[in-house]
């Protein structure tokens, strides 16, 4: 169970009168209930309050069903549905807009006296905004304010004595804090008072109350209703609570105010724990995938060939494609990546020979070969800029589409269907081609293999911000390459690899092209990715 949890538990417990023991000398909830009755009368005969036209009388009938009555009407309907748990003897259910006076400042109010002119830091009376409201904390407006003058002319919206605050629309809607009334302030947009009628309900346990699930639930089928969450001030006057006597009231509240404390605490602790275990994760993955790219990962088997033995058997196979006509004859590479008796590493290419020892990152088992990622590779093309369209049926796979966590579709945009001639068969993608970002600060070097089992859409094709790694699959794991790319090796340097300006780095098909790359025989490839599954899979549990 995380803080968050735990702490909603214990406000539920709360509220459900699981807390503290229940005091049968306690005076009922019933009776405060109707003492806050008497006082709202009282206020509207002196016109300080509107008369409520919703006012009503929440009771259990001798069929042990909930009713409420509507004072205005005489009308009584059930509403079992709305109760969501049972509450101990001498407590009771109550509407939120009962027992406490809610409003708001008025959207034309803001509008017509909130101009640019109206606030300055340096005026005496703080506005509250949403962002000052948090769920049970208020923290004031250092940079807003408007005159005292101005505020006791909106005086149904001045905040001067000690009551509840509640967010009704934006990020934080049913956020809700005590008003501490250390000094005056003033509601500006999207916050809503929730003011006491009389000392009979304590402040403390009511915001307590619109904190727990229970006080969340109206906010919560609101949030899942409408696109733009919003609660209006009648929705927060028809919010449930449950009443415990007064005296319970201030015992549960002292209870919550010794654990949620505690509480925080050891959420603290266990996002610090928990971050610590992400960054340990993260180390060991860059250790286990720099491990199996240097060929410590798994042992070698004499049996399975070596890398060299596999380089052959490419050289043949892309000599067949370019017979077919399948690939070009410039993609026959003579390139020839050697060790020299002086121990340095040197490429020939035809009958030129290059030390290129400053280029190897370091050293690979006998049986390994360094090589050029074009050697191994039928196919390695940025995709072209697409001519988009609203027709849902070609999709374009771009950057954003890439992600560590995988491939997705979901992300991608569609081209115009009339388009796809312009494509040629090559740019089509394929099951295990691997789609590399390669321009944009951020999302330069992020890396995805393409699996069509994942597309719903007959085909897909790249769009020029992603280049495209064919690999001759037969000879070369398109997950072990991924793996290899994924190494602190590729991508420490990813940037130094790349060209143009800090925020427009990209790397050239040329490049990518030349990256080096330790290729193991196939038998060990797949060894290596069985085991680097195996190992993140232990680790993620």
């Amino acid at each position: 169970m995380n803080g968050k949890q735990l702490k909603n538990s214990i406000l539920q417990w709360a509220i459900q009168g699981k807390l503290v023991p229940q005091d049968p000398n306690d005076e009922p909830a019933s009776v405060l209930l109707e003492r806050i009755r008497t006082e709202k009368a009282k206020l509207v005969k002196e016109k300080k309050i509107k008369k409520d036209k919703n006012e009503s009388i929440i009771y259990r009938g001798e069929d042990n069903s909930y009713y409420e009555k509507f004072l205005a009407t005489g009308e009584v309907k059930c509403i079992d549905e709305e109760i969501p748990f049972e509450i101990p003897q001498g407590w009771e259910w109550e509407r939120v807009g009962n027992v406490f006076f809610v409003t708001k400042l008025a959207g034309f109010e803001y509008t017509k006296f909130f101009t640019k002119e109206a606030l300055s830091a340096s005026n005496p009376i703080p506005i509250v905004r949403a962002q000052n409201v948090r769920m049970g904390f208020f923290e004031e407006n250092k940079n807003e304010a408007i005159s005292e003058m101005l505020s006791n002319q909106l005086e149904r919206s001045a905040l001067n004595k000690k009551c509840l605050l509640m967010t009704f629309i934006g990020a934080g809607i049913g956020d809700t804090c005590i008003f501490p009334a250390e000094r005056k302030n003033h509601l500006a947009p999207n916050v809503a008072k929730i003011e006491p009628l009389d000392d009979s309900i304590s402040l403390d346990y009511a915001v307590f109350a619109l904190m727990s699930p229970c006080g969340q639930r109206g906010v919560n089928a609101i949030k899942k209703s409408t696109a733009q969450p919003s609660l209006s001030m009648e929705t927060i006057r028809k919010l449930l609570i449950p009443i415990p006597p007064l005296k319970e009231q201030k015992c549960i509240s002292l209870k919550l105010s010794e654990a949620l404390p505690l509480v925080e605490k050891y959420s603290k602790v266990q996002e610090e724990q928990n971050q610590l275990n992400v960054e340990i994760q993260y180390l060991l993955k860059k250790s286990i995938l720099q491990e199996a790219i240097q060929g410590k990962l798994v042992p070698q088997i004499a049996e399975e060939g070596t890398a060299q033995e596999l380089l052959e058997q490419i050289k043949f196979e892309k000599q067949k494609l370019v017979k077919e006509g399948r690939i070009k004859m410039f993609a026959l590479n003579d390139s020839i990546i050697f060790r020299g008796d002086d121990n340095k590493y040197f490429e020939k290419i035809g009958k030129t020979i290059t030390d290129i020892t400053d280029e190897i990152p370091f050293e690979i088992p006998a049986t390994w070969q360094w090589v050029r990622l074009d050697d191994i590779c039928s196919y390695i093309q940025r995709g072209k800029s697409p001519k988009y369209s609203s027709i849902k049926k070609y999709p374009v796979i771009a950057q954003k589409c890439n992600q560590w966590a995988g491939f997705c579709i979901d992300k991608a945009q569609f081209i115009d269907p009339n388009s796809l001639p312009s494509y040629a068969e090559e740019r089509l993608l394929q099951d295990g081609d691997l789609m590399w970002n390669s321009t944009g600060l951020g999302t330069l070097g992020r890396m995805a293999i393409y699996k069509s089992a994942l597309n719903p859409y007959e085909l897909a094709v790249a769009d020029s911000h992603v280049t495209v790694i064919r690999p001759l699959k037969a000879y070369v794991l398109s997950q072990y390459l991924y793996y290899y790319f994924a190494s602190d090796t590729v991508q420490s340097v990813i940037e130094d690899k790349s060209a143009g300006s800090t925020k427009q780095k990209e790397l050239s098909t040329t490049t990518v092209k030349n990256y080096l790359v330790p290729i193991p025989p196939y038998r060990e490839q797949q060894r290596i990715v069985e085991k680097i599954k195996t190992v993140t899979s232990i680790m993620s549990r």
